[in-house]
């Protein structure tokens, strides 16, 4: 007798019906049903080909948002994430360099510079 499992385990999905996990099997219903919205809706204005090419660009989104993972975060939460990131808490990483050894010579400078001044002063009379 042979069990199959997983090498990680956070990877099972439990196969609810035709293979796919229950948030799959329900955005793919969800899918299906907008397609058939919009077919219902659009097809006494427009054309089949355009209803139907139009179909599928509405129920795409929603047959994405059941098979979409990134870094473990499924599609909800990855758009939550990304408009906190980009829209709600965008931060402007703003770089300024600071030449410590300059700050602490300054006054060491400064003075040099004066003496180099009046020695060239001299010099030029």
């Amino acid at each position: 007798m042979e069990i199959k499992i997983n090498r990680e385990i956070r990877d099972y999905t439990e196969s609810v019906f035709f293979g796919l996990s229950m948030r799959q099997f329900f955005f793919s219903i969800a899918a299906v049903a907008v397609a058939v919205l919009i077919f219902f809706l659009l097809k006494p204005h427009l054309g089949t080909e355009t209803v139907s090419w139009i179909c599928i660009l509405g129920a795409l989104p929603f047959a994405a948002m059941g098979f979409f993972t990134y870094h473990g975060m499924n599609a909800e939460q990855f758009l939550l994430v990304w408009l906190r990131t980009e829209l709600i808490e965008p931060k402007k990483l703003k770089f300024e360099s600071k030449n410590y050894y300059l700050e602490a010579m300054k006054d060491t400078i400064e003075k040099h510079r004066k003496e180099a001044y009046r020695s060239y002063g001299e010099i030029s009379q």
